[in-house]
């Protein structure tokens, strides 16, 4: 894979032109309908050019990839390795990660087209990004419980998946009714409510008790 390294004086290099050229492309309209002459034409480049930075489509696809798994694994990795796992700072994971998706929504739509047409790479996005969700921490790490009920029904993998179509498929979404919300759906008040619904949902479920 093609390390890119951003030149000194912060100007992007062709490289890092490329990658983001190819990140808009693929999460606009998919891996198999986006050719390298797509980018290249984008970045203002000849095709053959690209051949200098990224061997082929998959590589490059590859490299759009793994900077944006790099960036939104973060948060999770620092949750993981927080010396005490606890209902607020779970909290405070997913407010940073809607936050995210607001700021760049393109890992959001470029998942959605490996979901519905494919792509390489897909089962690694899914072991990085959702895989640790699906594990729940020693009772011992956590204060309190873990999803509560749903934890000890065993339905927290549909829980962390039903949480994540919520925050990711409104960037993907939400567009589609920009007219009925009245407002940009990724406004700074569109953001807070969006965190708002998230927030009170969360909580309920790990306040939820079967009763």
């Amino acid at each position: 894979m093609t390390l890119v390294v951003a030149s000194k004086d912060n100007i992007p290099t062709t490289a890092e032109r490329i990658l983001d050229a190819a990140e808009d492309l693929f999460a606009q309209k998919g891996y198999s309908a986006t050719s390298l002459g797509d980018v290249a034409d984008r970045v203002g480049i000849r095709s053959p050019s690209l051949y200098n930075h990224f061997r082929n489509k998959e590589a490059l696809y590859a490299s759009v990839l793994e900077r944006l798994l790099v960036e939104f694994s973060k948060p999770l990795l620092e949750m993981q390795q927080s010396s005490e796992l606890s209902q607020e700072r779970i909290l405070q994971w997913l407010d940073t990660i809607v936050r995210q998706h607001h700021a760049n929504p393109n890992l959001a739509r470029l998942l959605q087209h490996a979901a519905l047409s494919g792509g390489p790479h897909t089962n690694e996005i899914i072991e990085r990004l959702f895989s640790p969700m699906f594990q729940s921490p020693d009772e011992e790490e956590l204060e309190g419980d873990y999803f509560g009920q749903l934890s000890r029904q065993g339905l927290q993998p549909w829980a962390v998946m039903a949480f994540n179509n919520l925050v990711m498929s409104y960037v993907t979404m939400a567009p589609m009714y920009r007219d009925l919300l009245g407002q940009d759906p990724f406004s700074e008040e569109a953001l807070e409510q969006q965190l708002a619904l998230v927030n009170t949902l969360l909580k309920a479920v790990f306040a939820y008790r079967g009763d």
